[in-house]
C-alpha cells in the first residue's frame, strides 16, 4: 500500500486495478457510487489481508475534517481514522476521554463524505462500549449508519473480545487497538510503553482474542519493536504501528504530529515532515500587516 499515486490508478497496489485473485466474483457496486462511476477503487478489508500476505505496507493517518481527509485521500493514504485524538487535536480536551460519540458522528460523516479510495474508520470513544456487547453494537450501528464510515475501531484486547465479536457478527468490520489504549492510561499508570519484560504475555495474548473475535486489523500503540514483531508474525491478520517499529504491517499516525501542529513535546515515534504551524503562522502575519498597511484587498481583489 506504500507508494501511492497522488491520483490512485490501476496501478495501485493495494486496490486498484483488477479484482484480487480468487475474487473474480467482485464486480461494480450494483447501488452506485464510486466503485460503478470509474472512480478510484475503493480500498476494502480483504485489501488489508492481501497487503499482508504480500508484504505491502499499510499506510493510515487521523482526519477530523473534509480538507485533510480530501488531500490525504489523494495522497493514496489507505485509510483515514477519525479518532478520539480530536479531543486534542478539534476540541481542546487535555485527553480523549471527554470524547463523545455525538462529537465524533459529524466529524466522521465529513471524512467519509470526501474521500473516494480511502478505507474510512470511526473510533469508538471512552463510554461507549465498555458496559458490553449490546452497547458496543448499539455505538457502532450508530457510526455506521450516521456517518457513512467503513469500520470501526476500540481499545482491548482480551478484556473487549466480546464487543468486537457482537459487532463483527453484525457485519460491521472492527479495527482492534492493543499495547497502550490511551483510553485506559489512568488505569496503566500514564503514557508507559506496553509489552515489555513479562508484559509480552499479556500482548500476545491481547493479540490472540481481537483476531479469534474476528477483528480485521489491530494497532500495536507504543510497544516494543521486538514484541511487534513477534505480534506480527503470530497474526493472520494485519497489525497497524502507532509507535511499535518497523516490521509490522502498517503504520498509523496523528496526522497534527507530523505536520507540525503539535504544540509542546511529540514522541519518540513521531517524524517531523513539516512545519505547518510556522507556515500558517507566517501567513497570518504577512496579511495582518498587509491589512494594517492597506495592501490589501487590492484592486484586484475588489469589484466595480
Amino acid at each position: 500500500m506504500s507508494e501511492q499515486p497522488a491520483s490512485p490508478s490501476a496501478a495501485d497496489p493495494l486496490s486498484g486495478g483488477a479484482s484480487p485473485a480468487g475474487d473474480q466474483s467482485v464486480e461494480a457496486n450494483p447501488y452506485g457510487g464510486v466503485a460503478a462511476s470509474g472512480g478510484p477503487k475503493r480500498v476494502r478489508t480483504r485489501h488489508f489481508r492481501n497487503a499482508k500476505r504480500d508484504g505491502i505496507k499499510i499506510t493510515g493517518l487521523t482526519s477530523y475534517d473534509q480538507l485533510t481527509a480530501r488531500i490525504f485521500d489523494r495522497a493514496g493514504i489507505d485509510f483515514l481514522l477519525v479518532g478520539d485524538s480530536s479531543g486534542n487535536n478539534v476540541f481542546g480536551y487535555e485527553t480523549t476521554l471527554p470524547v463523545t460519540v455525538d462529537e465524533l458522528i459529524p466529524l466522521t460523516r465529513a471524512v467519509a463524505g470526501a474521500v473516494e479510495r480511502a478505507f474510512v474508520i470511526a473510533d469508538m470513544p471512552f463510554g461507549s462500549y465498555e458496559v458490553g456487547a449490546e452497547e458496543a453494537l448499539h455505538t457502532a450501528i450508530r457510526f455506521m449508519k450516521e456517518t457513512g464510515a467503513h469500520a470501526v475501531k476500540l481499545e482491548g484486547g482480551v478484556r473487549s473480545a466480546e464487543q468486537i465479536r457482537r459487532v463483527v457478527q453484525a457485519g460491521i468490520p472492527v479495527m482492534a487497538h492493543i499495547g497502550y489504549t490511551p483510553q485506559s492510561e489512568h488505569g496503566l499508570g500514564g503514557h508507559i510503553i506496553q509489552g515489555r519484560g513479562e508484559g509480552i504475555e499479556q500482548l500476545l495474548a491481547d493479540a490472540d482474542a481481537v483476531q479469534d473475535a474476528g477483528a480485521f486489523a489491530v494497532v500495536l500503540e507504543m510497544v516494543p519493536s521486538d514484541a511487534a514483531r513477534q505480534v506480527t508474525e503470530r497474526l493472520d491478520i494485519p497489525t497497524i504501528s502507532v509507535g511499535a517499529g518497523p516490521d509490522t504491517d502498517g503504520q498509523l499516525l496523528v496526522w497534527t504530529d507530523w505536520a507540525g501542529l503539535t504544540t509542546g513535546r511529540v514522541p519518540k515515534f513521531v517524524k517531523q515532515y513539516a512545519d505547518l504551524a510556522g507556515i500558517l503562522g507566517q501567513a497570518a502575519a504577512e496579511w495582518r500587516d498587509d491589512v494594517a498597511d492597506g495592501r490589501y484587498p487590492g484592486p484586484e481583489h475588489s469589484y466595480e
